[in-house]
């Protein structure tokens, strides 16, 4: 009996074909949106920041 044989009575693991999305994965507009929300908050942080030292300042 060869160990280099068939493989016909084993069962194969990982490497699984799997099927390709048709459309959007439910989770890509989540992180479309949880970047779009990143970006707004940096951006409303910087400019009332910006706004506090200049009031402060001025």
């Amino acid at each position: 009996m060869s160990l280099l044989g068939s493989r016909r009575g084993t069962a194969r693991h990982g490497a699984t074909r799997r099927r390709t999305p048709r459309r959007l994965a439910p989770g890509a507009f989540d992180r479309w949106l949880d970047r779009a929300v990143d970006v707004a908050v940096i951006t409303a942080l910087l400019v009332s920041g910006t706004a506090l030292v200049l009031t402060r300042l001025l």
